[in-house]
């Protein structure tokens, strides 16, 4: 799966999901700050994304994610 796919499956989750207006999704942003999500919407996140891209999230490798860039590219390097 190519990055631009999982940016653009990602997204759609935000705002289908989350009904994140697509204007306020800014990938350099801090992505609670910046998607105004609160912690529980973070898991559920990380549980949609274990669902669509078919991999399980390590906790540990979720501390160095800060902005939406980071996330899609911890995603892309890990999907099927």
């Amino acid at each position: 799966m190519t990055r631009e796919e999982v940016v653009k499956k990602i997204n759609q989750i935000l705002i289908e999901e989350f009904e994140i207006e697509e204007a306020v999704i800014d990938p350099t942003g801090n992505i609670i700050e910046t998607l105004g999500i609160d912690s529980l919407d973070l898991v559920d996140l990380v549980v949609l994304i274990e669902k669509n891209f078919g991999f399980k999230v390590v906790n540990e490798e979720m501390g160095g994610i800060k902005n939406l860039n980071d996330f899609y590219d911890y995603v892309t390097a890990r999907a099927k």
